[in-house]
């Protein structure tokens, strides 16, 4: 008798984040895992009371993902010395290499009890690294900076996704070191 192949919560995890961020976290169906994992349902279920526990699962990596995703973006952009740019850079870099994920992290309503601020942030301590960045260059308010600079990054991810940005790479940081110099005086 043939041995049985065991389905696992990786397994299953890694399945569905693999629909996710290729065809968003709507197409992630039971019946589309159970063919992705080459599984039937009841190993999901017997793995997830639900589809919701499953899509916070895949939430929590998408977040992983994009902490890795600014990790890489600035080891290998290390030479930028304004406060934001790099870190604009990658979110909108993100967003055109990961729309999906994109989506499912910062366009989405539902962020399973993390706020914007928990996601930017990540496992990196993105976020506080650029306002501390900020504060010791001497920038007074170094939040409101940030919100006037927000604007534009999260507005160019937005608009990279749906096709209407395309300005190249280093007019894009142009723009953002502009905004910083604007308004950091």
């Amino acid at each position: 008798m043939a041995r049985k192949i065991s389905i696992t919560k990786e397994m299953i995890k890694k399945a569905a984040f693999e629909i996710a961020e290729s065809e968003g976290i709507d197409s992630v169906t039971a019946r589309k895992l159970a063919d992705k994992a080459g599984c039937s349902t009841q190993p999901i279920f017997r793995i997830y009371e639900n589809m919701e526990q499953l899509h916070k699962d895949v939430f929590e990596m998408a977040i992983q993902e994009f902490s890795d995703f600014y990790g890489n973006y600035c080891s290998q952009h290390s030479e930028e010395d304004k406060p934001f740019v790099r870190f604009g850079m990658a979110y909108i870099d993100f967003a055109v290499k990961q729309s999906q994920l994109f989506c499912l992290l910062f366009l989405s309503k539902e962020r399973y009890g993390k706020s914007l601020y928990e996601l930017l942030n990540g496992s990196t301590g993105a976020f506080m690294k650029e306002i501390a960045r900020a504060k010791s260059l001497g920038v007074k308010d170094p939040g409101e900076l940030f919100m006037k600079m927000w604007i534009f990054i999260h507005g160019a991810a937005s608009m990279a996704i749906t096709g209407d940005y395309d300005l190249p790479e280093d007019e894009t940081i142009r723009l953002l070191r502009e905004t910083y110099v604007s308004s950091a005086s």
